[in-house]
Formats: C-alpha cells, structure tokens, sequence
C-alpha cells in the first residue's frame, strides 16, 4: 500500500466514523464534529510530517537507523596488553629477551612506580625493591652468559610483578 493510498484510507475511516456519529448521536454534535476536526489534523500533520521528512533526507539513512545497521567489530584485546603478554611468554623461554626486553620493561615500571631516577638513587630502589627484583633492574646487571638458556620461570616473573604492585 502507497503512503497516499494509506493515508487517503485513513481519512476515508475519519469520514465514515464521522458520518455514524452523526447519524446515531452518541454525543452532542458540537463533540462530534471537534473530535473529527482533530482527527483530520491529526492525519494531515503525519502527512505533513512525513513529506518533511522525504524532502530532507531519506528516512532509512537516520543516525538511529545506521547504528542499528552498522556491522558489529568483534571485541579485541588491547594492542599494548598483547604486547606485554608476549613480553611475559618470551620472558620465560630465553634468557637473552630476559636481559634485553624484559628487564628494561620491569626497569620502566619499577621508576614509575617509585617515581624516582634507579641510577640517581640505587640505594633507595635497592631498598624498596628488594634484592631480587633489584638484581634484575639495576643498570649494570650482567648479561646472561648463554642467550638461548631458559628465561625466567613464570612463577619468578609473576612474584617480581607483585612486587611492582605492591610499590
């Protein structure tokens, strides 16, 4: 059904009702022909309305509309959580990405977590972090004597993380 057709149908409805109405006096006449002069603005402001709308822009294409139709991008993990999970996984399995990758992340995270310079005031991050974590931090750390040897147990590296949260 055309939107012409539909709301010349409708009107016809009004007409019908009104001409009942006006036969079988339900109500006083006056009521009568208000409430069909209600109903035919009413029919004329949702064509108007509607011819509005047409002429401004097509009513499929609403911002509504579009967010309903807009395809759904599949939740991913944070770019920056993939990265230092990765860091974790290779930090456990070479010694070498233990003293070249992983140290200087935790090295990052110990001086902002302290807020201090570890170099300026290795006593101080000494004390704070512990002999453990320290040995691992600090600025003149050994390399490994074999690169490939196996990098840290994950329980290691999870206690050196608690320890960076604690700070």
């Amino acid at each position: 059904m055309t939107v012409v057709r539909r709301y010349a149908f409708t009107l016809t409805v009004a007409t019908v009702a009104f001409a009942i109405l006006l036969g079988l006096r339900p109500l006083r006449t006056e009521t009568i022909i208000a409430g069909y002069a209600i109903a035919l603005a009413a029919i004329a402001l949702a064509a108007l309305t509607r011819a509005l709308a047409e002429a401004t822009h097509d009513l499929s294409t609403s911002p509504f509309v579009e967010e309903l139709l807009r395809k759904r991008v599949a939740p991913t993990r944070p770019t920056e959580l993939i990265r230092v999970s990765r860091e974790l996984t290779l930090a456990s399995s070479s010694a070498g990405h233990v003293h070249e990758r992983f140290r200087p992340l935790l090295r990052d995270i110990a001086e902002a977590r302290l807020g201090i310079d570890l170099d300026r005031r290795a006593d101080v991050a000494r004390e704070r972090l512990g002999d453990e974590l320290w040995n691992l931090v600090r600025a003149d750390a050994p390399a490994p004597p074999d690169r490939q040897a196996p990098g840290l147990p994950l329980r290691r590296i999870r206690s050196l993380v608690e320890t960076l949260e604690r700070l």
